[in-house]
């Protein structure tokens, strides 16, 4: 039998994808998540524990009643508006509950862990692609409180021996291709299912947070990759820290810009409907564009994403969105 892994805030977004594919590939999986974002319908034949990894107590009696060899951390707050208005929050859930969680994993002699970072930690840069070692200069509190996340494992590494993967996603898009699971927050504050929610019919319009921004056509430019993809990255790397032992950083993304305009256009071609939309004030916190280079994660650990263009992960996307409109409306 493979090794048993935790995934915190693993009946999230992200969270449940990797879930499904490691149970796929073998792997004995327990799920922490206090389903403040998550959803109990997602966690598929796994071990599940309703709390967070705020709650020392509970963290030690998961780790001392189970034989737990590698951690995936996802729980995190990561809406870059909600934090500009509750830092408090950002800095408890994403860098104090980090801590609570590696003071327990020291404790009972677990040192891997794969952490889900950010390109929020990078701010705004002027040289795109962004490589992993450009510099970070956050300029939200999510982003901060991500990358002091990643300093204190770091830090964790050098001075207790732990080995991890860091890896910055760009931006989490599509659903599971057999309609399994997908996105699904409320309130939604991600730009392609609201675009979708217009799209169904649930709201009567976006709202585009400014149209004079320094690109091409005005709007802020973003890195989408396939939710799918992303997972296949968390195994790899997964599999590299409990194989090889060896600490490492990777970008996750399509090395591909679109602007908001592009992905509305997407939209309408994928959906067949008109997309209305509003100009807005700018949200601060917002940089102009964010475009990775994944070629390190490419040429060391074979990564190779299946879902290329923006009309593939849409098209997922809409999928999704449609069965989760029927089973909710």
């Amino acid at each position: 039998m493979k090794e048993t892994i935790l995934l915190t805030g693993g009946a999230g977004y992200i969270g449940s994808h990797i879930n499904i594919l490691l149970k796929e590939n073998g792997y004995p999986t327990i799920i922490l998540d206090n389903l403040s974002n998550g959803h109990k319908e997602f966690i598929i034949d796994s071990i599940f524990y309703h709390c967070d990894s705020g709650n020392v107590d509970m963290l030690d009696f998961i780790f001392s009643e189970n034989r737990i060899s590698a951690v995936v951390h996802l729980a995190a707050f990561a809406y870059v508006g909600e934090s500009l208005s509750h830092p408090e929050r950002y800095y408890s859930n994403n860098v104090s509950n980090t801590i609570n969680l590696l003071k327990v994993m020291r404790k009972y002699g677990v040192n891997k862990i794969v952490f889900s970072s950010t390109c929020a930690t990078y701010g705004e840069q002027e040289v795109q692609p962004i490589q992993e070692g450009s510099s970070q200069h956050p300029i939200n509190p999510y982003g901060n409180s991500k990358f002091m996340a990643e300093t204190i494992i770091k830090d964790y590494s050098e001075a207790y021996g732990f080995n991890y993967s860091i890896l910055r996603y760009f931006n989490a898009a599509g659903a599971d291709p057999s309609c399994r699971l997908g996105e699904w927050h409320d309130p939604e504050p991600h730009l392609i299912p609201i675009i979708l929610d217009v799209a169904i019919g649930v709201r009567e319009k976006l709202d585009i947070f400014g149209d004079d921004y320094d690109t091409p056509d005005g709007t802020c430019i973003r890195d989408y990759v396939h939710v799918s993809d992303l997972a296949e990255a968390h195994q790899l790397t997964l599999e590299d820290l409990l194989q090889n032992c060896r600490s490492s950083t990777y970008n996750l993304g399509s090395e591909r810009g679109f602007s908001i305009l592009d992905v509305i256009h997407t939209v309408e071609k994928v959906s067949k409907k008109k997309i209305k939309t509003r100009v807005v004030d700018r949200r601060y916190g917002d940089p102009d564009t964010l475009i990775g280079s994944s070629e390190k994660i490419q040429k060391e650990l074979q990564w190779k994403p299946k879902y290329m263009g923006l009309e593939a992960i849409i098209g997922t996307a809409w999928d999704w969105h449609k069965k989760l409109y029927e089973l909710y409306k």
